[in-house]
């Protein structure tokens, strides 16, 4: 019998990865506060659903278009480097918009600003993704990864629960300026993090490598891989068609009719029940039945939107919030768990990079699609319909790849990853 890990701190007991976890949660903290006041700074400027989703389709299309290159580099390069200078980007981005809402409070060309800057932030986010990824493997021992992931999602979910209350508090009391400028201050501490690490990237010995080749090796990697690709395109759809998050600026001023306030604590609402999540499973790793957890809390996570949806009470909302998040803490941590210890270290970056078309740029396309379909189906029928469709991609999935359905943590664990060399 293989257990994850002995100790439910055994993670954060190594140096650089309270370094890194403490640099990603700044990180977060930082873009829940900018997109929270983003979506509600779009909301007043247009007063449209279209116009919330466009701006996830703005982050979304670049961070898409050089997901596969980034994927590559962070294979061949050292990912701490790369990490480095991704998060420079996005301090330059935050920073820019900052500046632009100052100089720009009462332009029309405003929203149209804002959606540039954050196309300039997806890119950088299109490298962050992957060089991150991989540091986890380079500074974590592979029988805590479990351990990790754990911890990766507690930490970040208790930035996501603390950066929308925090971010609409600043943008009711200070507004979009200031609420900016506070962003942009922790982007430069996450910056600074990532500098004290000290880790080297480990991959294969090779001589020049063809870009294209590298890149088709990563994606018939995955798309070879049921337990991965499964995996993904469960996530990939049910965030696409699930999420409701471009459309709480609408619910929280049409349905419960109250302010950015209330929106900061709709955002956070599921980032509480994924925090309350991650915990318990720092302690309680899943190991049995990880297959049959992952879709059941997929599932799970479709019939929360529904009932979010039909929802009145501000409350109750908030409850379903709360409960969709820890199905989806589940999830995450399911997930990355499988990824980690199913792909070997010279590799890891590709397949973050497919990760993330599947899954971090179904985040923000799935904003484009609630806009889309609360523009032609109405507000609530939209996310009715979201949440039937994310039921019926638990089913295909359940049926259709049944190595990922009958999945065991232990036997992953056992397996040994490829040997590699370290290259200066």
């Amino acid at each position: 019998m293989v257990t994850m890990v002995e100790s439910p701190y055994a993670a954060l007991k190594i140096r650089d990865f309270r370094l890194l976890v403490g640099g990603r949660l700044l990180i977060t903290l930082a873009l829940q506060i900018q997109g929270m006041a983003v979506g509600w700074q779009i909301y007043e400027l247009t007063k449209s659903p279209l116009y919330l989703g466009f701006a996830g389709l703005a982050e979304a299309l670049p961070a898409l278009g050089i997901a596969l290159y980034a994927g590559h580099v962070a294979d061949m390069i050292d990912r701490k480097k790369l990490a480095i200078g991704s998060v420079l980007m996005l301090v330059v981005s935050i920073a820019l918009l900052t500046l632009c809402t100052w100089l720009f409070a009462h332009h029309h060309m405003l929203v149209y600003i804002i959606f540039a800057i954050i196309a300039f932030s997806g890119f950088a986010r299109g490298f962050y993704g992957p060089a991150v990824f991989g540091m986890v493997s380079d500074i974590v021992p592979r029988e805590f990864i479990g351990n990790a992931a754990a911890w990766n999602s507690a930490i970040w979910q208790g930035s996501a629960v603390v950066g929308p209350i925090f971010g609409g508090a600043l943008y009711l009391f200070l507004g979009a300026t200031k609420t900016y400028l506070f962003s942009t201050i922790f982007l430069a501490l996450s910056f600074f993090c990532f500098c004290l690490i000290k880790t080297s990237t480990v991959v294969r010995a090779q001589g020049r490598v063809d870009i294209v080749t590298n890149i088709k090796e990563g994606l018939h990697f995955v798309f070879s891989n049921q337990v991965i690709l499964g995996a993904m395109a469960l996530d990939l759809f049910a965030v696409l068609f699930g999420g409701a998050v471009a459309l709480l600026p609408i619910f929280s001023a049409q349905i419960f009719h109250l302010g950015p306030q209330a929106l900061g604590f709709l955002r956070a609402a599921p980032s509480v029940g994924a925090l309350l999540t991650s915990s318990y499973l720092t302690h309680n790793p899943i190991n049995k039945n990880a297959g049959r957890t992952l879709l059941f809390s997929v599932g799970g996570f479709g019939l929360c939107m529904i009932a979010f949806a039909l929802s009145q009470n501000f409350f109750l909302s908030l409850a379903l919030l709360a409960l969709s998040g820890a199905l989806d803490g589940v999830s995450v941590y399911v997930r990355t768990t499988i990824f980690q210890l199913s792909t070997p270290e010279h590799m890891k970056g590709r397949v973050s990079a497919v990760n993330n078309i599947f899954i971090g740029s179904s985040n923000e396309i799935g904003e484009f699609e609630s806009g889309m379909a609360a523009k032609l189906l109405g507000l609530i029928p939209s996310v009715v319909f979201g949440g039937c469709m994310t039921l019926l991609v638990v089913m295909i999935a359940a049926l259709k790849a049944p190595k990922l359905r009958r999945l065991s943590m232990d036997t992953l664990l056992e397996l040994k990853s490829k040997p590699v060399e370290t290259v200066t």
